[in-house]
Order: C-alpha cells, then sequence, then structure tokens
C-alpha cells in the first residue's frame, strides 16, 4: 500500500466568488494599469499585507522582555530607545512576562503578552 505524502505548500490557486459588479470594477481597473486581472488582484493583496510605515517595519513581531520596562514611567526601552506604550487587554506591564509588538504608530507601541 502506497504512502500518502502531504504537502504543505501552496498551489497559488484561490477560488474565489464575489459579486458580478465587483468583478466588472475590478478588471477595468486592471484594463486601466495595462494588467491582467490575475496581475491586478496579486498587487492589490500584496500591497494590503506589505507594512505601512517605518514604525511597523521596525517593530512590529518584535518580542519584548518584561524586564525592558519602566513600569514607574511607563516607558519600554527598545533597542536602547525608550517608547510609550499600551498593553493590549491589560492596564499595566508585568515583570515578568514577554510581549510582542502588535502595532507602532509614531512613539506609542501597542504590546500583547505572550502566554
Amino acid at each position: 500500500m502506497k504512502k500518502k505524502i502531504v504537502s504543505n505548500s501552496k498551489s497559488g490557486k484561490i477560488p474565489l466568488r464575489i459579486k458580478p459588479e465587483l468583478h466588472e470594477m475590478l478588471v477595468e481597473r486592471a484594463d486601466k494599469e495595462g494588467r491582467s486581472l490575475n496581475s491586478y488582484l496579486t498587487k492589490i493583496l500584496e500591497a494590503g499585507i506589505q507594512p505601512k510605515t517605518f514604525e511597523d517595519r521596525q517593530f512590529v513581531g518584535q518580542v519584548i522582555l518584561g524586564e525592558n520596562f519602566d513600569l514607574s514611567s511607563r516607558l519600554v526601552s527598545v533597542s536602547g530607545i525608550y517608547y510609550r506604550y499600551l498593553i493590549d487587554n491589560a492596564d499595566i506591564a508585568k515583570a515578568d512576562a514577554q510581549y510582542v509588538v502588535i502595532e507602532a504608530n509614531g512613539n506609542i507601541l501597542t504590546l500583547r503578552e505572550l502566554k
């Protein structure tokens, strides 16, 4: 008996159902750019997942240790620079926890505790 090999790689094909009106709008916009509909949709999807700001590129996804917090001043040190912070679903940071940056807006980082 042959074993079936399961692969986690994706085919690159996504069946998609949309309203005919939206389909027509997308085709028109693709035509204006001289692209195929597939190429236009790929461009839109790629742009949608790219970090929008310098802060997002630099900080989002970075893990921060609790020891980097100055709890009295409500600042956190990241790469030697202090930032204000917000904790997702909590009021205060814990010195013995780890956090991940989920959003960066200017000098304010939004953090979520890793569990």
